[in-house]
């Protein structure tokens, strides 16, 4: 009996000290974290880490003309051309220059090695169908959906063109949702800032350059989840959607995308710097609107109006194409199509005619606002 008692004391007695152990761990790394983002408060953006996603053997998404890999490198480098050329301060990294394999992990690392102030991941989207359209931008965390859970197995299933996968990532499972539920807890210290950013991108890409809006999202991306800095991946686009294609393997298209992304930095930085009160001037930038070319007008054709909003206006119109709804004088306005020429729209605007819409017309847009 009293073997027996000695030994449940015992047991419990290691219970209680593992415990203790634990609750000093995560107090330290804590303690870590706390001064990491302390050291940071009065500093200014100094370096960015830019990620272009996939390459080498990984394509990415893959679409009828084009890959991912090689649309996310030219939008990677233009956008840190942009960086270097106004905002000289900052120091550009890329996680690659070329179609080259670079791990998850390796992604992260330079980040990290670098002391980076701010990670952007870029890619484009692809599903079955091709009527989806539009830009998203994701923050580390728990998905919310089905669909950001896709997006974040289809990114992470880079990890299975990697020769090393098991060693770096242990038995991690992109297909597997479990594997996310450990995702979800491994949140980053920097979300706050993370998706301040993100909202930035948003505005930018949706105010700025017209396309629709898919909004800030959520997912468990390994890529993000092992960067110490505040950091977003960014979705520019579906590689299954013709129209959406061909507008991101245009010199234009990736010019107004790398530009959008380069103005959320600004804004960003711009805002970080006043509100963690950094000693002398902040830098400002001597930068034009008109330096990027993105103030182009789009055309698109109107095709309804409504007094209530729709809630999938794809599916209700789904025999047009890049479906999008904009609201004027107390109305929801439905528009299809998407170009940069007004024959090419009164050209579709004829189809559109013969679909059904026969009030359909030719309405035009200029950083988001109808002219």
């Amino acid at each position: 009996m009293i073997c027996k008692y000695t030994f449940l004391m015992l047991k419990l007695r290691l219970k209680i000290e593992k415990r203790l152990i634990l609750f000093f761990l995560v107090l330290i790394v804590n303690i870590i974290l706390c001064d990491n983002v302390a050291a940071q408060s009065g500093d200014k953006i100094t370096t960015v880490v830019i990620d272009a996603g996939h390459g080498g053997d990984d394509p990415g998404a893959v679409g009828r003309k084009s890959k991912e890999k090689d649309i996310t490198l030219k939008v990677a480098k233009m956008t840190g051309e942009y960086i270097k050329q106004y905002c000289p301060d900052v120091k550009v990294v890329y996680t690659r220059t070329t179609d080259k394999a670079v791990s998850l992990r390796r992604r992260a690392q330079i980040a990290n090695e670098n002391d980076a102030d701010l990670f952007i991941s870029i890619h484009c989207n692809a599903v079955a169908s091709t009527s989806p359209h539009g830009v998203e931008t994701f923050i580390m965390g728990e998905h919310k959906n089905a669909a950001n859970l896709e997006v974040a197995k289809k990114e992470n299933a880079s990890i299975l063109y990697e020769d090393n996968a098991e060693e770096d990532y242990g038995n991690f499972n992109p297909n597997s949702p479990e594997a996310y539920i450990m995702l979800s807890f491994l949140q980053s210290e920097y979300k706050n800032a993370s998706l301040e950013f993100a909202e930035h991108v948003q505005n930018q890409l949706v105010k700025r350059v017209g396309r629709h809006d898919r909004g800030v999202q959520q997912a468990g991306f390994l890529v993000l989840h092992q960067t110490a800095m505040p950091s977003v991946l960014v979705e520019i686009g579906f590689l299954s959607n013709p129209s959406e294609e061909n507008f991101l393997i245009s010199k234009d298209g990736q010019t107004y995308i790398a530009s959008a992304l380069f103005r959320a930095f600004r804004d960003y930085k711009k805002a970080y710097e006043k509100d963690n009160a950094v000693e002398g001037p902040i830098y400002e930038q001597q930068y034009s609107d008109a330096d990027t070319d993105t103030d182009r007008v789009v055309y698109k054709v109107q095709i309804d109006s409504k007094n209530t909003k729709i809630d999938n206006p794809s599916q209700h119109y789904k025999n047009l194409k890049d479906v999008d709804c904009y609201e004027h004088n107390g109305q929801y306005k439905y528009t299809a199509g998407h170009f940069f020429t007004k024959k090419e729209a009164d050209d579709y605007c004829k189809t559109v005619k013969t679909k059904g819409y026969a009030d359909a017309f030719v309405v035009s847009f200029k950083n988001g606002k109808r002219l």
